[in-house]
This record gives C-alpha cells, sequence and structure tokens, in this order.
C-alpha cells in the first residue's frame, strides 16, 4: 500500500472513532451542545478531505462508502455553514458514518 493512502486511511480510522465518540454521547447531547456539533463538523470535514484525496490517488473506498458523497459533504459544511440542519449532520455522525468502519 502507498504510504500516501496508508496515512489517509489511518487518519480516518481515528476520525471514526471520534464520530463513535460523539454519537455514544447521544442526539440529546448532541443538538444541545455547540461544541459536540462543532466537533462533528470538523470530522466530517476532514473525513471530507481525507476522501478526495484517496480518490485522486485512485485508492477503492470501502464497500457502502462512495468517496464523491463524503466530498460533497465536506464541501456543503465549509460552504454553506449558515445553513446547516444539525439533524441531518446527526443523521451522518451516527448512521452514515457508522458504515465506514
Amino acid at each position: 500500500m502507498e504510504r500516501k493512502v496508508a496515512k489517509e486511511l489511518l487518519h480516518i480510522r481515528d476520525w471514526l472513532a471520534r464520530a463513535s465518540e460523539i454519537v455514544e454521547r447521544g442526539r440529546a447531547a448532541y443538538l444541545a451542545d455547540d461544541l459536540l456539533q462543532e466537533a462533528g463538523d470538523s470530522l466530517m470535514m476532514k473525513l471530507g478531505e481525507a476522501a478526495n484525496r484517496l480518490a485522486k490517488l485512485g485508492s477503492a473506498p470501502p464497500a457502502g462508502v462512495e468517496w464523491a458523497i463524503a466530498v460533497a459533504n465536506r464541501n456543503w459544511l465549509i460552504h454553506q455553514y449558515d445553513e446547516i440542519d444539525r439533524a441531518i449532520t446527526w443523521e451522518t455522525l451516527s448512521k452514515d458514518l457508522a458504515t465506514w468502519n
């Protein structure tokens, strides 16, 4: 495995673990805590950037994962930050990212 690919995959592993920590606190805690929301946003942006890099390196995503969707999510969070729906970001963190494992 190419070193750059391995590095990104290690980052993804660690960020998914952090996302799981947020999810373990529960939906109510997430929706009530601006810092948890910002942390979730940061993780999703990092995952999207890593997905973009892996796609450019020709690395195939895990089954059920589409790099392009992760990149689009990253772009939305960065550019439409004033329109973020926390119910949707919770679904992304709690359900969509769980499929990456």
